[in-house]
């Protein structure tokens, strides 16, 4: 018989980094956000998550990244279950990088120390308050500056910048985390189509260069299958279709209770 140890298990690169599996999920134990949602992310790939406002979206971010436990079902992070008395799921979620809908971003402090918050876990708390950094970490915040295109603009307030600059910003500060995973929360929203496409143009170079798997919400049907390998459409709670894209086909798609007209009428008012 082989002995297989278990605890040895958290250090292998899995297929899957979120595993979701009949999820429910409700803020006042009455009425349920999400309703028996299952869902699988596997590492590398570029997942989305479209629905209208109030479906969902940005609930399914907070159990993928641990701020909200749900209320039936099981969340799985690198096939890990939430426990924040373990120490490996502790560095584990540490590297989960995420971008809220509001960005979250100090206004009146330079582009430089907003990102230099990502850093902060691996910093000593009395020189991140001097502003006392390490020339590596330093280097760090000026390379992803240069990866999002904003390296010349360091030194500016937050406030100066325009809504696609703020963005990259955001970016810039979960990539200086070094996170394994990117969450974003409609960062594209209320943008112009030239400058969302920028944004996410953006995104796929980091992913690349930091062999990242991001998992977007959007509002946008047609961006969501110009950039991700998977398009989940979350509809009043329920996951009612998934769609793997390769290029510009559809290679599959699983479907709920939605019917094929409605799937059409929604692409199609994207």
């Amino acid at each position: 018989m082989v002995t297989i140890n278990t605890a040895s298990f958290s250090s292998i690169a899995t297929l899957s980094v979120i595993q979701m599996r009949n999820v429910s999920a409700s803020y006042d134990s009455k009425s349920f956000v999400l309703k028996n949602v299952s869902m699988n992310v596997k590492r590398g790939s570029n997942y989305a998550i479209v629905g209208a406002s109030g479906s969902g979206k940005s609930t399914l971010l907070k159990l993928m990244n641990g701020m909200m436990i749900p209320s039936d079902g099981v969340v799985l992070y690198n096939y890990q279950k939430p426990d924040l008395k373990n120490k490996q799921y502790r560095k584990s979620i540490s590297k989960i990088g995420y971008i809220p809908q509001t960005l979250g971003l100090v206004k009146n402090s330079s582009v430089l120390d907003n990102v230099m918050i990502g850093g902060l876990p691996r910093l000593n708390s009395i020189n991140s308050f001097f502003k006392n950094f390490p020339k590596e970490e330093l280097q760090h915040a000026h390379d992803v500056l240069k990866l999002v295109g904003l390296d010349e603009k360091s030194n500016r307030k937050v406030h100066m910048l325009s809504g696609g600059e703020k963005r990259r910003v955001a970016i810039a500060r979960a990539l200086m985390q070094k996170p394994d995973i990117l969450l974003a929360d409609e960062i594209v929203s209320e943008l112009d189509a030239v400058t969302a496409r920028e944004i996410m143009d953006v995104i796929r170079d980091a992913q690349k260069k930091f062999n990242l798997t991001a998992i977007m919400i959007h509002h946008d049907m047609n961006l969501a299958l110009e950039y991700a390998n998977r398009v989940a459409v979350i509809k009043e709670g329920d996951k009612v279709l998934e769609i793997g894209v390769e290029g510009d086909k559809i290679i599959d798609f699983q479907t709920g209770d939605m019917s094929q007209k409605e799937i059409l009428e929604m692409y199609n008012e994207s």
